[in-house]
This record gives C-alpha cells, structure tokens and sequence, in this order.
C-alpha cells in the first residue's frame, strides 16, 4: 500500500527564490515564477468552424513585419486547441482594459464564449471577429509545432482594422491589469 498524500499544508513549497545567486535548473516553477513578472498584453485567438472557438492569449508575439507574422501558443487538448489545429486561418483580438470580463470569459473552460453579452460576427475567411477591440487581424496559419502539451502557431496577416484608441489590457502576477499614467 502506498503512503497517503500529504495534506496541502505539508507539501512542500513549490516557490523559486527570487533574487541574485547561483541559477536555478530550468522547471516548469522557474518559468511560472520568472513570467510572472512579465507584463503581457491580452489577446483573444478565435477560429470559425461547425461551433467557434477561442482562447485568451498572453502568449501573441509579433515575429516580422515583413511578411506580417505573428505567433502564439495554445494547449493542444483543449477544444480551442483542436480547433486551431483543423483552422487555416486565425483572428487575433487585441483587447482594450475596458474588457477584462470579456478576457476572463474566453479564458474560462466550459464557457459559451460566442453567447451573448458576446458580440461577434463572421469576418474574413470566415473567422469570428469580436465588436469592441481595439484592433484585430486575421491571419493564415503557417505552421504549427509541439511543444510539450502545447502548440506553437506562426500565423500570416491577411486583413485587419485598428478599431479604437485606448490603453491595453495586460496580464501581469497572476491577473489583469492596466497602464499606470
């Protein structure tokens, strides 16, 4: 018989020290607790299909501006993952602070993320494109590499808007936030 699972106070700390001195070996703590201090911007990745998908993405790169190429990563085994992965073409949402709920809504498992208060319509290539953003892109996909339980996608621009000014959303220490003046 094995021995039975510590209670939660009894486990131990999975922190990283924080601070100057010898490196660390890599491990899935080190990366959490090093890009926790890292301040993202806030995407909503949607692909079209028979029922769309999307995800909210902290992940978005901009990976050349000629051609105009971006990248992001996405769990492989969730429903927007598979989604992505039969999808030719992608919409990339760059979300304004204002929508944190819509954020927090398309990163919520099991949630009908396309129901109202949910505004979208069919974009180009058939991508869903969210109302209220500040800018969005569709873009080709051009190519998808494992990483571990991920996917990493390159993506292409083919069409676009800049839909409003405004100041971002960001992801920062675990939760959203905005631009301090």
């Amino acid at each position: 018989m094995s021995d039975p699972l510590p209670l939660p106070a009894q486990r131990p700390s999975t922190a990283v020290p924080s601070g100057p001195g010898t490196p660390l070996p890599g491990s899935a703590d080190l990366l959490r607790s090093v890009f926790r201090r890292h301040a993202a911007g806030v995407a909503v990745i949607t692909a079209g299909g028979e029922r769309p998908a999307g995800f909210t993405a902290t992940s978005l790169a901009s990976v050349s501006a000629d051609p105009p190429a971006i990248s992001f990563g996405v769990a492989s085994g969730s429903f927007s993952g598979r989604a992505v992965a039969r999808a030719a073409h992608v919409g990339v949402h760059i979300l304004g602070e204002h929508q944190e709920e819509l954020a927090a809504l398309f990163a919520r498992g099991g949630a009908d993320r396309f129901a109202p208060p949910t505004r979208w319509s069919a974009g180009p290539e058939g991508v869903p494109v969210l109302d209220g953003v500040q800018g969005w892109l569709v873009c080709r996909v051009i190519s998808r590499t494992p990483v571990g339980g991920h996917c990493l996608v390159v993506a292409r621009a083919v069409a676009g808007r800049v839909a409003s000014d405004g100041r971002p959303l960001l992801y920062h220490q675990g939760r959203f936030n905005a631009l301090r003046d």
